[in-house]
């Protein structure tokens, strides 16, 4: 059925004019519209805008997230603990789960023992706040069959004993990545790209028999799954089978290097006070004929790298290769690199919301060269495409926080860090809508209504922006009350 929004201002700042909705489409824009067999809905003077689009998501791993113990309060691995200690007890052979913990400024050290002590013979996993580090017990190690000095695990090791860990069920996860799907629609978001490390597109395929979901979602290849991918004729951009455009194909992803937190992520400088640089995950010539074969079938690569040198091989690799994509987060990025993006024709998949969250951790194990942390101010000058995501479970699914932190570089009362970073709230916007700007007359009818328009706000309002609807092709997946 048509929709006809009445009383709706068409951007920011904009007229208050009729939008009519049809064929997944904007079908009209004017003053007067008729109904005609419409479904109306009064927009009550709120701000229409383009649909957003969080571009980096690990939908299971956020689903499961928003039940798990949250220790992002947590300052020291004893803090964590006694966290822990005032949980519920976990069922017999029940794997108690927490998540969100930052250890990059810890006076003390995580260690299985500690886990031991509080919660003796109790499997306990503990996922870091960046998913790059993983803290067992000794009753979660035994039952993954592993045998680790300290029960850290991080990068590949964290990666590998996650996927040992026992899963909630398929029909279980499922619903509740479909919950989650449908909480971020009522935040504006009519589309995600997943980067979950699992058969993205076998999962959101047999997701889809339980209805359509409240959000578009491309299907990330992971590193495993290329062979399958390939031999399915999957390419970059092409829709999955007969989903009416709702899932699509999209990259494929490689890792260069780790994270900041972990303190793994390959930098020029060493961390301070010591020799060690990062962690280079896929050396140059690891790294371009994984890209190339990628690319020789159609598939894109996106390319994960956070330090300064990683970003800079992650370049390279694409100069060598001779194909457009993307790299993910550059968090730390040379001078000399920044025009290298737009040069090279690739997309920057940007957090913001790590900024104001890691600045503590970045100004210890970063220390003089914060300044071209984060750069965004600096990459949009140089010409680069940016495009906003929340790295979910990282941080929330919500790209107003993100849009938040971009325009403010703040999201706790403090004075911005290095305000000379941030991006005009429209840039923003552009960033967090997968590139559009304003709705025009044969637009995707992928959009949004907030109650309130953004350029009338505070910029540290700015995150809690009131969603009254979302639409994705026309179809309202969320209508405030």
């Amino acid at each position: 059925m048509d929709v006809l929004l009445r009383r709706v201002r068409a951007g920011l700042g904009g007229p208050l004019v009729d939008v009519r909705l049809a064929g997944g489409v904007v079908a009209a824009i004017g003053t007067g519209e008729p109904a005609g067999g419409a479904r109306v809905i009064d927009a009550r003077g709120g701000t229409l805008l383009p649909g957003l689009v969080d571009a980096h998501v690990h939908a299971a791993q956020w689903a499961s997230h928003r039940r798990r113990v949250p220790l992002d309060a947590a300052t020291s691995a004893r803090a964590v603990v006694d966290l822990l200690a005032n949980q519920p007890p976990a069922g017999p052979g029940e794997v108690l789960m927490g998540a969100g913990f930052r250890d990059g400024l810890w006076p003390d050290a995580p260690h299985k023992d500690l886990l031991e002590r509080a919660l003796p013979g109790q499997p306990v996993a503990l996922f870091s706040a960046d998913l790059h580090t993983l803290w067992l017990s000794p009753a979660a190690l035994r039952l993954i069959g592993w045998e680790h000095p300290t029960g850290v695990l991080v990068e590949n090791d964290c990666y590998e004993a996650t996927s040992a860990l026992p899963a909630a069920p398929v029909e279980l996860l499922d619903r509740w990545v479909l919950e989650a799907a449908a909480a971020a629609a009522a935040r504006g978001v009519t589309g995600i790209r997943d980067f979950e490390y699992a058969d993205t597109v076998t999962d959101w395929t047999r997701r889809l028999a339980a209805g359509p979901p409240a959000v578009r979602v491309e299907c990330v290849i992971a590193r495993p799954v290329l062979d399958d991918a390939i031999a399915r004729g999957h390419r970059t951009g092409d829709p999955i089978g007969e989903t009416d455009g709702l899932l699509t194909v999209g990259p494929y992803k490689l890792f260069v290097d780790g994270s900041l937190n972990t303190r793994t992520a390959y930098c020029h400088d060493p961390y301070p006070g010591t020799a060690f640089h990062g962690r280079l995950e896929l050396p140059p010539e690891e790294l371009v004929p994984l890209m190339d074969r990628a690319y020789r079938h159609g598939i894109l690569p996106a390319v994960h790298a956070i330090g300064d040198h990683a970003t800079a091989i992650a370049l390279d690799a694409f100069a060598r290769v001779g194909c457009p994509g993307r790299i993910e987060h550059a968090q730390l990025v040379h001078p000399g690199d920044l025009a290298r993006f737009a040069a090279l024709d690739l997309t920057v998949g940007v957090q913001p919301a790590h900024a104001p969250d890691d600045r503590d951790v970045a100004d210890r194990h970063w220390a003089g060269r914060t300044g071209r942390a984060f750069p965004y101010a600096d990459l949009l000058a140089a010409g680069a495409r940016l495009e906003i995501g929340s790295d979910a479970p990282v941080s929330p699914l919500d790209p107003w926080d993100g849009i938040a932190s971009a325009v403010t570089r703040s999201d706790d009362g403090r004075p911005s860090w290095h305000p000379e970073q941030a991006i005009p709230l429209a840039e923003a916007l552009r960033a967090a809508s997968g590139g559009r700007a304003g709705v025009r007359v044969g637009d995707p009818a992928d959009l949004i209504v907030v109650g309130t328009d953004p350029g009338e706000v505070a910029p540290q309002d700015l995150r809690h922006i009131p969603v009254t609807a979302t639409f994705l092709a026309g179809r309202p997946t969320h209508l405030a009350a």
